[in-house]
């Protein structure tokens, strides 16, 4: 996306993890935080106020031509505008529909992580707030849903069908789960800041929608990074060696699991195979927007210890590597 802010004329790669960062404390923050700063989503989105009413033929559905993936494509543009309405609100009932899915997933996971955590420890007061937290936005991204009206399955069917069994490794192999946490979570604030950053015209739905998501979700990839910043380093060579191969095949499947949709998609609307495959990831714009979403799990990686020579290649064979992010959420640049 295009940013306001001068280039730097220098590049700084994020340095490892030098600082010690006191985990305890930032346990004791975010758990503060989300005491002090929550969202219901029954209150604080005015589901029946006059403008936030959801109608046919509504133009803020089109789907942004800078930011979303199947809205940047000559095909998606070249449609009559009834049916570029009517793929925009499918695509954001699906998208929804995929967060409720994954939200879900996370719940559960959490529960099991800190079922199993000692007396005392300061994780498991956060991630029950966090929990809960996760809990209100399945509510508002089904009550999203159910608004619009699309008859939308949300993930694609293997990833639904596995569901049930991930859970499960937020006891069995923790560390891969947290990679899971941002897999899924890192692609959905990507894409939503990008939306709220270029201003675009929004349904007031999902605008009210996305800048709630976007504010609790800070706190919930913060705790994942601080987490794996703490944990990761404490392991053994050949832990760390088999970890630092196993975030980016993490990420970039469930980048695939987050933002494609399920043949659904292509069934409801006549979408040739070839335009599908140009979107998911064929296209330089399509391999360029895959690259800026872990900027910043790249950088988590580095101060994590977790880039060597053998993980860079897998980074790059999957078509996720790049410049690491310099801190967490820092905006993309072009040239001017």
């Amino acid at each position: 996306m295009t940013s306001t802010q001068p280039r730097p004329t220098t590049y700084t790669p994020p340095a490892k993890q030098e600082e010690q960062v006191d985990y305890s404390q930032v346990l004791e923050d975010l758990s503060s935080a989300s005491v002090r700063r929550n969202f219901d989503p029954y209150i604080d989105i005015q589901w029946d106020a006059p403008e936030m009413e959801i109608t046919e033929n509504d133009p803020r559905w089109i789907l942004d031509y800078e930011v979303d993936p199947i809205g940047r494509h000559p095909w998606y543009q070249s449609l009559p505008r009834e049916k570029q309405i009517k793929i925009g609100m499918w695509r954001q009932a699906n998208v929804a529909k995929v967060g409720l899915q994954f939200e879900s997933i996370l719940i559960r996971g959490l529960m099991q992580y800190s079922f199993k955590l000692p007396n005392g420890d300061k994780a498991f007061r956060y991630t029950t707030h966090e929990a809960k937290e996760e809990c209100n936005h399945t509510l508002m991204f089904q009550e999203m849903v159910n608004r619009i009206g699309m008859k939308t399955p949300g993930a694609k069917i293997g990833y639904r069908v596995i569901s049930p069994l991930v859970p499960l490794a937020a006891t069995t192999l923790p560390t891969v789960f947290f990679f899971g946490v941002l897999g899924g979570e890192e692609p959905i604030d990507h894409i939503q800041k990008d939306f709220l950053r270029t201003g675009a015209d929004l349904h007031p739905t999902m605008s009210a929608v996305m800048e709630l998501h976007v504010a609790e979700e800070a706190r919930h990839i913060s705790f994942a990074h601080n987490h794996l910043r703490e944990t990761v380093p404490a392991k053994g060579p050949l832990q760390r060696f088999a970890l630092s191969i196993a975030m980016p095949i993490v990420m970039r499947v469930l980048c695939g699991a987050i933002v494609v949709p399920p043949r659904d998609f292509e069934k409801e609307f006549d979408v040739p195979k070839s335009v599908m495959k140009d979107i998911f990831w064929r296209s330089d714009e399509s391999k360029k927007f895959l690259r800026n979403v872990f900027g910043d799990v790249r950088m988590l990686a580095e101060q994590c210890g977790l880039m060597n020579p053998v993980s860079r290649r897998v980074w790059r064979a999957l078509g996720i590597d790049g410049r690491s992010s310099r801190y967490r959420s820092e905006p993309l640049y072009t040239a001017s």
